[in-house]
């Protein structure tokens, strides 16, 4: 419990960039393809930008930021930003989980990976 509260910042940062990326990905996939010509584009992107939902992702991206800056304030950065790792394999699963999305050995194996770096980077 106590790890917990010395990296809630970090914790918070990994949890807030998940939740944007993840509203993201939902909304944009529900708006469909990127349409060909520019001007289709521009409303492609403002339509997005007038959700609700795109602004709560741009919010939590905020906060992930403001997270980042409180775990610098505790830890070095070359401790704290092999944390992010975390996300590729939260991201790796609920892509599988809510888009269908496929994973690959290739991408499994690298999310391994990372997660294995981590674990070195945090015992050391």
């Amino acid at each position: 419990m106590r790890w917990v509260q010395q990296h809630a910042f970090i914790l918070l940062c990994i949890a807030f960039t998940v939740t944007s990326q993840l509203l993201m990905r939902w909304r944009v996939g529900a708006a469909g393809p990127l349409p060909a010509g520019s001007l289709e584009r521009v409303h492609f992107i403002a339509a997005l930008l007038l959700t609700p939902w795109i602004w709560l992702a741009i919010a939590c991206t905020f906060f992930a930021g403001v997270s980042w800056m409180m775990a610098l304030t505790r830890f070095d950065l070359s401790y704290a930003f092999p944390f992010t790792g975390i996300s590729f394999l939260v991201m790796l699963t609920a892509g599988a989980l809510m888009f269908s999305e496929q994973v690959t050995f290739g991408r499994l194996v690298g999310t391994l990976l990372v997660v294995l770096g981590l674990i070195v980077v945090v015992r050391s």
